[in-house]
């Protein structure tokens, strides 16, 4: 299923920019193949949560949910959603803030001797990102998907926020990063984050594509970033 162009009614800019879900590695995650791409890079089991714990937390935190569903996008959900969608929208998420420190060890995006990292939720400010619209029919299905490549491991917990958008506000399920798990440091200084990101590298890809594909989605949008954009700087800086 493709997305109709009327899910870009208000942002015919990013219809370019976002990745077909069909087309997606996250659309159809497979979790025995994942097992076997961080064996061969010795991480040890268990590293992801069960699929009945991971599926118990998703029934739980819909439960009693009508309708469709809102998901707010402030990392890779940006340009690379995986779900089915009807309708997209700029927002301002209140409540929580882009931080990076989601530290990849495991080789997604770094490694256990070179790491990468990537963006997380954390708690307080405000966050511009997007929102997508799931529609009611297909809630259910979506968010499975969502389930798999979200909560894979423990790095996040899901909450509902306030996203304002121009057409309105409306809650939108969110991803934030836990501060208790392994995977989340909220602590790491500039420099560290540099070097991170400079040299980090796995099998999506690299830590440094993942940066600028934030600022492509800031350009389009016209959001003005300063932080990323100097992380952006001083990253290339590092990268010679």
């Amino acid at each position: 299923m493709t997305i109709p162009d009327r899910a870009f009614r208000h942002h015919p800019e990013l219809k370019s920019l976002i990745r077909d879900p069909e087309q997606s590695f996250f659309r159809d995650l497979d979790m025995e193949e994942m097992d076997r791409r961080m064996a061969e890079r010795g991480v040890e089991l268990p590293w992801r949560r069960p699929d009945a714990d991971r599926e118990a937390t998703r029934t739980a935190f819909l439960a009693g949910h009508d309708g469709p569903l809102w998901v707010f996008a402030y990392g890779s959900l940006m340009w690379d959603p995986a779900v089915i969608f009807d309708e997209v929208r700029h927002t301002k998420v209140q409540g929580y803030s882009r931080s990076m420190c989601l530290v990849d060890r495991r080789g997604a995006r770094g490694s256990a001797e070179a790491p990468g990292l990537m963006a997380g939720l954390a708690e307080g400010g405000t966050c511009d990102g997007l929102v997508f619209r799931i529609p009611a029919p297909l809630v259910e299905a979506e968010t499975e998907r969502l389930w798999r490549r979200e909560m894979i491991a423990h790095a996040y917990y899901p909450a509902f926020a306030e996203a304002r958008t121009a057409e309105g506000p409306v809650q939108a399920l969110c991803f934030v990063a836990d501060p208790e798990a392994d995977m989340i440091d909220t602590t790491l200084c500039h420099e560290m984050q540099v070097d991170y990101i400079a040299t980090g590298e796995g099998f999506l890809g690299s830590s440094y594509e993942y940066l600028e594909n934030m600022l492509i989605q800031f350009d389009a949008m016209q959001v003005e970033d300063p932080a990323l954009q100097r992380l952006l700087a001083d990253v290339r800086g590092a990268r010679g």
